[in-house]
């Protein structure tokens, strides 16, 4: 039995059209210290892709503290909403990747663990804005994050496609176990963990700009 022909294709964000994640563990570094609680940047690794509540949660555990999850990611986006307009790129390649699969007539979608507000301003600062997408799925859209397969599965239903339809983006151990979890084929990019920790997606790419087309039909 042949699989279903791809129609969409889901892009994380964070690590895989963005350089973000170390503009969001600076942020977060920089709130514990402002408690007085000096956390390292490696602290964080086991939660990436897991959301700004377990990414702040699990370290504020790892180091007994306890945080007010509300109060502390408010503090952590005014941070680094702070360092995007100077210090926020496009990984190379990455908006050339995604119009190329808009013009080849896939439909495209983000999906995200961070809230909107990160979401908005990520998009618009590397030249794809919200109403450049066919659909965006962020924290506040689902109740159970990555590596659960909800916001994939969110997506898809946005797109009016099945997941067996969609392709998965993906830079995070989490992110590729949620889209195996959603029945979505799963490409990886090595932009922020090393290639032999993604052999759970069914493709491997260094980076984004070594993508084409052909990877994700």
């Amino acid at each position: 039995m042949t699989s279903p022909a791809i129609r969409a294709v889901i892009f994380d964000m964070d690590g895989v059209l963005t350089d973000s994640e170390p503009l969001i563990n600076l942020a977060a570094v920089t709130m514990f210290r402002e408690k007085g609680v000096m956390v390292q940047p490696e602290d964080f690794l086991p939660f990436v892709g897991t959301g700004e509540d377990r990414y702040l949660g699990g370290v504020a555990g790892k180091h007994g503290l306890v945080l007010d999850l509300v109060a502390a990611k408010q503090r952590t986006y005014e941070i680094y909403l702070g360092l995007v307009p100077e210090r926020l790129r496009a990984f190379p390649g990455a908006t050339d990747f995604v119009r190329a699969c808009r013009q080849a007539g896939l439909k495209v979608a983000v999906a995200s663990s961070a809230d909107f507000i990160k979401i908005d301003a990520n998009l618009r600062r590397i030249g794809l804005p919200p109403a450049d997408w066919d659909a965006l799925v962020s924290a506040e859209d689902v109740q159970h994050k990555k590596p659960a397969p909800d916001l994939f599965l969110a997506a898809a239903r946005k797109l009016g496609v099945s997941p067996a339809e969609c392709v998965v983006i993906e830079d995070a151990v989490n992110g590729i176990q949620a889209a195996k979890a959603a029945g979505m084929r799963c490409v990886a990019v090595a932009q922020t963990f090393p290639e032999e920790l993604l052999a759970q997606a069914d493709l491997v790419r260094p980076t984004i700009e070594r993508l084409t087309l052909a990877d994700v039909q």
